[in-house]
C-alpha cells in the first residue's frame, strides 16, 4: 500500500433539513469516495448510506490476492439499493450518486455513477477524472458525435444514471496510475456547484494538511450559500 494521508468532511449546508451525503474513508483498504442521495426522491440518506455500506462490504469480501471487480460491486450495489427502495418507497424508489476509488499497488481504480466527481492534481495540473451523468452533459457528448439533441433548460442538471435505478446502469471505470505528490478530491455537487474547477485547483494544490485543505473547501461552499449538502474526501499520495 502506498503511503498516503487522507481526510473526509461533510456539512449539511444552510438550506437542507437533512444531510443526504455520505462518504468512504478507509485508508487501510485504500478506499475513498462519496455518495449523494438523489434530491426529490424520498430516502436519499438511506440510499447513500446503503450504497456506501454495500461497496465497502464488497471490497472487504474480495478474496486476498484478487483484484476487486468494481463493475460487479457497483451493479450489486444498484440492485441492493433498488430493493431497499421497493421496501421504503415502493411508488417512487430511491437513488444516489456513487463515485469512489480504491488504490491497489500504483493504480487508483475509480468507479463512477451520477454527478459527484473525482479530480486529480499533479504538479500543478488539475483534471476532472469523471464525467457527470446529467442531461446537459449527455446532450453535449451526443452532439459531439453529430446527433441532434434538444433538452429543456429546467432539466439540464437532471441525472441520466444513478444507483437504485430499475435497469442496471453503465458503470464508468477510470484507471489512474498514481505518482508521488498526487492529490485526489472526491466531492458531491454541493461543492462543485459553488466552487468552479479553477478555484478548486488552487485550493487542492495549496500547502497544508489534507484535513485543513478540505475544511477550507467545504467551508467556502457553505459560505457561498450552502444550498445543498457539501461533502468531500481528499487524498495526498506521499510515496508509492
Amino acid at each position: 500500500m502506498p503511503s498516503l494521508r487522507a481526510a473526509a468532511l461533510t456539512d449539511i449546508g444552510r438550506v437542507r433539513r437533512q444531510n443526504e451525503d455520505r462518504f468512504l474513508h478507509d485508508e487501510s483498504a485504500g478506499l475513498f469516495g462519496v455518495a449523494d442521495g438523489v434530491g426529490g426522491l424520498p430516502g436519499g440518506a438511506e440510499a447513500a448510506q446503503h450504497a456506501i455500506d454495500v461497496v465497502a462490504a464488497g471490497i472487504r469480501q474480495t478474496p486476498a490476492g484478487q483484484l476487486p471487480d468494481l463493475t460487479a460491486i457497483v451493479l450489486k450495489t444498484n440492485t441492493s439499493v433498488a430493493e431497499l427502495g421497493q421496501r421504503i418507497s415502493p411508488a417512487m424508489g430511491i437513488g444516489t450518486t456513487l463515485t469512489f476509488g480504491q488504490i491497489v499497488g500504483d493504480t487508483l481504480r475509480i468507479a463512477h455513477i451520477g454527478d459527484s466527481r473525482c479530480y486529480g492534481w499533479r504538479r500543478g495540473e488539475f483534471r476532472r477524472l469523471t464525467e457527470d451523468h446529467s442531461v446537459e452533459n449527455e446532450a453535449r457528448l451526443r452532439r459531439a458525435r453529430g446527433e441532434v439533441v434538444y433538452y429543456h433548460e429546467a432539466n439540464r442538471n437532471a441525472l441520466t444514471r444513478c444507483i437504485g435505478q430499475p435497469t442496471p446502469p453503465e458503470v464508468d471505470l477510470v484507471p489512474r496510475q498514481i505518482a508521488v505528490g498526487d492529490r485526489y478530491l472526491f466531492c458531491t455537487d454541493g461543492v462543485t456547484r459553488m466552487i468552479p474547477d479553477s478555484e478548486l485547483a488552487t485550493m487542492v494544490g495549496q500547502n497544508g494538511e489534507p484535513a485543513a485543505v478540505l475544511k477550507e473547501i467545504i467551508a467556502l461552499a457553505v459560505r457561498r450559500g450552502g444550498p445543498d449538502n457539501a461533502t468531500g474526501v481528499i487524498v495526498f499520495i506521499d510515496a508509492v
